[in-house]
């Protein structure tokens, strides 16, 4: 099964729907050019809603924490919401929760960019 990955723009905040697993092989490649192409358009604040992740294994974790970085790096920034409580422990057993902003909704995650915007002014 494939990851499928569906984006829009939000208020100018890029959301990535994504629907599958996130595991070894095409389907972390394909999630981690996802996020490269978009921060290469400029896009600099991005939410991915995992509501739909059926699985995601230790390759999948390790896409997502590359993509975070490379985005933070060029000055973007990735938020995480809708995480099903299986993604949601195995998060909290890695620590990533320590290292992603996690959102229990799509409209909170993106709402965090305009108060981050009012803070960082």
């Amino acid at each position: 099964m494939t990851v499928r990955m569906t984006d829009r723009e939000v208020g100018g905040v890029s959301v990535v729907e994504l629907d599958g697993r996130i595991v070894l092989g095409e389907e972390s490649n394909s999630f981690r050019e996802k996020l490269k192409s978009l921060v290469a358009e400029g896009k600099k604040k991005i939410v991915l809603n995992l509501s739909e992740i059926k699985y995601i294994d230790s390759a999948g974790l390790g896409a997502l924490v590359a993509a975070h970085i490379s985005a933070k790096n060029q000055g973007a920034s990735v938020r995480l919401c809708h995480l099903g409580k299986k993604f949601h422990e195995v998060m909290q057993i890695t620590k990533l929760l320590t290292v992603f902003d996690v959102y229990d909704t799509e409209a909170a995650a993106i709402s965090s960019f305009q108060s981050f915007l009012a803070t960082s002014n």
